[in-house]
């Protein structure tokens, strides 16, 4: 394996912008991260300039890829903020794609005019893919990732093609979910075949990194793994391709957003009212990006008790129905909290795989089932969620 300093070596070929000087010596290289034959970098360009110096990342690629030992190599191109200026842009990663063209990444965080006056832009969709699906969460810990693994199964026996992509950059969870282990094959160039669990197509950056091993990465970096691993997939053909999200509300779920053609987005909370209020800064996120959304499930809303057999609502009870009532949205349904969705999710063994025709698996089927009802529906009416919301500054 290459040192970082075999990387720099290499990297110090690539002349910076204009052709003055490397980029090593220019200081725009950043966040080496090396791991069983993969190499990740950032490079800092401006942001405006970001287009045309895609080639400059692509020659970045090419010679570290060179390097013995190196079997895949993926650069991001960031950008960084002028002292007094607002908030960095996420700099393009790759030129938007030609219709058709499956290896192309299209630039996240794309500009938006005022209400009302912005152009509207064909988000590209992904070859062999009729839907998409995010699975979404305001806070993390309240079993999205959970929720996504039996939504996914449960969509599958109800009877449709599936696939899930594992977006949770900073913790993935969905290889021990679907008990899924190995790392993707190469189809043809940079394109790579998913690895399959219970039959369902999965893809996600644990296969790449070790379970343990820490993604220290910034934004635009998180952007360019999530797109590459949607777009540079061979997914083959899918009903519906269910999306794990990284909780909160921040570059990478609105760079999914705004740019893939998202059939709507389910938002997962526990009933009490602190979640509540981050499920709802969820639910604003995608009606201001014109996203549908599909419902609300409430995870962990109450437990049975195996002993003595009473219902206790341990997180407080019926917070996301009242809350999807208020707003507007479908109720999909509780999830109680129960030892044995949680052993059979430690052991990537979901209770809609191992129990198929038990309670919980019925509660999961009958929650994908009004899923898929309101894709159908909102692709029959083009019905939007809801207008868009503008926050000004």
């Amino acid at each position: 394996m290459p040192t970082r300093e075999d990387v720099l070596k290499e990297l110090a070929k690539v002349k910076g912008p204009d052709l003055k000087g490397d980029i090593v010596s220019l200081g725009l290289v950043s966040d080496v991260f090396i791991t069983d034959g993969r190499v990740i970098f950032s490079i800092t360009v401006p942001a405006e300039r970001a287009e045309e110096l895609e080639p400059l990342r692509q020659a970045a690629e090419k010679v570290v890829g060179k390097l013995p030992g190196v079997e895949k190599v993926l650069a991001a191109l960031t950008s960084e903020r002028a002292k007094g200026s607002g908030p960095a842009p996420a700099a393009p990663v790759r030129p938007a794609p030609k219709p058709g063209e499956a290896g192309s990444v299209p630039p996240p965080m794309q500009g938006r005019g005022p209400a009302g006056g912005e152009a509207k832009t064909e988000k590209p969709g992904v070859p062999g893919v009729k839907a998409i699906i995010a699975v979404a969460s305001g806070k993390g810990g309240v079993g999205k990732s959970t929720t996504t693994c039996n939504l996914a199964l449960a969509l599958q026996a109800n009877g449709l093609k599936v696939g899930v992509l594992d977006a949770d950059i900073y913790g993935p969870s969905i290889p021990r979910l679907f008990r899924v282990t190995g790392r993707p094959e190469p189809v043809s160039g940079r394109i790579l075949k998913p690895l399959e669990g219970y039959g369902v197509k999965v893809m996600s950056m644990g296969f790449l990194v070790e379970e343990e091993t820490p993604m220290i990465w910034r934004g635009p970096m998180v952007i360019s793994a999530i797109t590459q691993m949607l777009r540079e997939v061979a997914w083959g053909e899918l009903d519906v391709l269910v999306v794990d999200m990284p909780p909160g509300t921040g570059d990478a779920q609105l760079t999914m957003a705004q740019n893939v053609p998202l059939a709507g987005a389910v938002i997962v909370s526990t009933p009490q009212d602190l979640a509540l209020i981050d499920a709802r800064k969820g639910l604003n996120m995608f009606r201001r990006v014109d996203v549908p959304l599909l419902g609300i499930v409430e995870n962990m809303s109450y437990f049975l008790c195996p002993d003595c057999g009473g219902r206790h609502d341990i997180f407080g009870h019926g917070g996301a129905r009242i809350e999807a009532e208020k707003l507007g949205v479908p109720f999909l349904g509780e999830v109680p909290l129960d030892m044995a969705i949680r052993e059979n999710s430690d052991a990537g063994t979901p209770v809609t795989v191992t129990d198929p025709d038990g309670a919980h698996a019925t509660i999961y089927k009958d929650i994908a089932a009004k899923v898929w009802a309101e894709v159908e529906r909102h692709r029959e009416t083009g019905e939007r969620a809801a207008p868009k919301i503008v926050i000004e500054s």
